[in-house]
């Protein structure tokens, strides 16, 4: 269990005086907490797993945010702590093993509109969970789209 860990890693973070990584580890200890107290009982590895994907895109979107907004100081900082958060991440699934997945995914179903993208969007999702839902969404889209 990720949450376990996370007390000997804030002391590690402390002792090597790494406060990016040390403030990193308390907000997302800080949300396992919170996670665990809206749960009412201890969190599974997957349940951890989302908090920890939560805080991820929490990051990304936070990148996104300051780039456009022309404060790259910002993005440095939070692409930092997205980096540790990653560290407790499975490996995503690289571009084409995912585009695989999607177009197996659409012939499985014989799914052929846009009206079927859910229904390929939920499968393709319990199969690659390490995968951002809405990159899976888009994918999915592109691939409806283009093929009527």
């Amino acid at each position: 269990m990720i949450s376990k860990d996370i007390a000997k890693l804030i002391g590690e973070a402390m002792k090597a005086h790494d406060t990016v990584r040390l403030s990193t580890l308390k907000l997302l200890s800080s949300a396992f907490n919170y996670e665990k107290i809206e749960k009412q009982h201890d969190l599974t590895g997957d349940e951890e797993l989302n908090v920890i994907r939560k805080q991820a895109k929490q990051r990304k979107d936070s990148i996104d945010a300051y780039e456009k907004a022309g404060r790259s100081d910002l993005a440095e900082s939070e692409k930092l702590e997205l980096k540790i958060l990653q560290e407790f991440l499975p490996p995503e699934m690289d571009e084409a093993e995912l585009n695989q997945l999607i177009s197996d995914s659409i012939n499985q179903l014989g799914a052929k509109t846009i009206a079927d993208l859910g229904r390929v969007i939920g499968v393709v999702k319990s199969k690659a969970p390490s995968v951002e839902g809405g990159k899976i969404a888009e994918l999915v889209r592109q691939k409806l789209v283009t093929s009527h």
